[in-house]
């Protein structure tokens, strides 16, 4: 498939590293409060919200391969780079409407997960990041991660 496998996967394993690092600066240091609180609403407020969340992490992800580039050398192909950090904002808009993550749940028969440890309305429940969603969120991130660094290593 590739011409020098061998620096093909160091790419796409560089590349790779670079979004996951992206992945958890953006999600969890850049996304603002109410960009978190919002983006799963309804209506355009959750859909702002999110976009702009989504706005932010892809930059965060371009600003790692910046570096990575400046730092080695490796100079992307733009059509690589481009098809693969849209794909890993569509796939992380998806999730993070919250809808389709947690309909996509229920149809793999996963819905009782994703609802574990989710505070209840009306309880004096902890919320906390221990949760079927928020897990499932973050495996579906770094999935599309993954695909969206084979993309962009070409």
């Amino acid at each position: 498939m590739f011409a020098d496998p061998t620096a093909d996967l160091g790419t796409f394993a560089a590349v790779f590293a670079a979004l996951y690092a992206a992945h958890q600066v953006a999600d969890h240091w850049v996304q603002t409060q109410h960009q978190a609180d919002t983006k799963g609403q309804p209506g355009w407020a959750g859909r702002l919200a999110c976009a702009a969340h989504v706005a932010t992490y892809t930059a965060t992800g371009m600003l790692a391969l910046l570096t990575l580039s400046l730092a080695t050398g490796w100079r992307p192909d733009a059509w690589h780079l481009t098809t693969g950090m849209a794909l890993s904002a569509v796939s992380h808009y998806i999730a993070d409407r919250r809808t389709p993550l947690q309909r996509i749940a229920a149809a793999l028969g996963s819905a009782r997960f994703y609802a574990l440890g989710a505070p209840r309305p009306d309880h004096d429940d902890n919320p906390s990041l221990g949760t079927g969603a928020y897990a499932l969120d973050q495996s579906w991130h770094v999935g599309w991660l993954f695909a969206a660094a084979l993309m962009v290593a070409g």
